[in-house]
């Protein structure tokens, strides 16, 4: 909706236009967002506070610790909670998208929490804590996906390996790593444009998968299960691989 006058002029405007000329620094913008979180519960409940604040889509800086801290201490809980889900939403998508395992396990998280929040199973000062914590295990995700020293897709297949413990504990991480790096290279030659409607070609990259896991030793009881997630994780990633 459009803002309203506030009797007291909310002063929200000048910190962003002053920052709109010039690159912004992450403190600054910090500042500014802080600045329009303060102000900004309006007659109409949350406006869009992310458009107000000039930003297309938060950048992922925004959930430092000192940025999570200032949200921690924002006077009005359910604006707090609103942003926090706000900010986890759109950067599970924009930063998970092509992981299937990272992106069910945050977005399943996420929608739990809010779903305890929203049938008063738990205090909002609660849920504003799981929603911090979760957002800092997030960051230190994407920090561990940058130090596997993996390309994002090959993250994605060693996600969908070593989603099953016992397999972590028997081949241990470089190995997984390895079979990721094959299993990518593998299934990006052998995906066709329709492969996903056809059933001879899926059936031929299940094979593929099986026999990659086999030489490796992968657990063969946990294997079924891990065939099907790197299928899916590769339907994830194909339109990338085929265009």
């Amino acid at each position: 909706g459009s803002l309203h006058p506030h009797p007291k002029g909310w002063g929200i405007r000048d910190p962003l236009r002053s920052l709109s000329n010039k690159k912004r620094t992450q403190e600054e913008m910090n500042s500014a967002l802080k600045q329009i979180l303060d102000n900004a519960v309006i007659a109409e409940g949350v406006v869009d506070v992310f458009q107000l604040a000039g930003l297309e889509k938060p950048d992922i800086g925004l959930l430092s610790d000192e940025f999570l801290e200032d949200v921690r201490q924002m006077p009005y809980r359910n604006l707090a909670v609103e942003l926090l889900e706000k900010l986890l939403k759109d950067n599970i998508k924009s930063k998970t998208s092509n992981n299937v395992v990272q992106e069910k396990k945050y977005s399943d998280r996420l929608e739990e929490t809010l779903r305890k929040y929203n049938n008063r199973a738990i205090e909002t000062a609660q849920v504003i804590e799981e929603l911090i914590q979760m957002a800092k295990e997030f960051q230190e995700a994407l920090k561990r996906n940058d130090e596997l020293g993996l390309q994002p897709d090959e993250v994605a297949f060693y996600d969908a390996l070593a989603n099953n413990e016992s397999a972590v504990r028997e081949l241990g991480d470089e190995i997984l790593k390895k079979i990721a790096v094959e299993i990518t290279e593998k299934l990006r030659k052998s995906t066709t444009v329709d492969w996903q409607v056809r059933e001879s070609v899926r059936a031929r990259l299940r094979i593929l998968v099986r026999r990659t896991l086999q030489r490796y030793k992968y657990p063969p009881d946990k294997a079924p299960e891990a065939i099907e997630l790197v299928l899916k994780q590769a339907e994830a990633l194909s339109n990338s691989w085929t265009n």
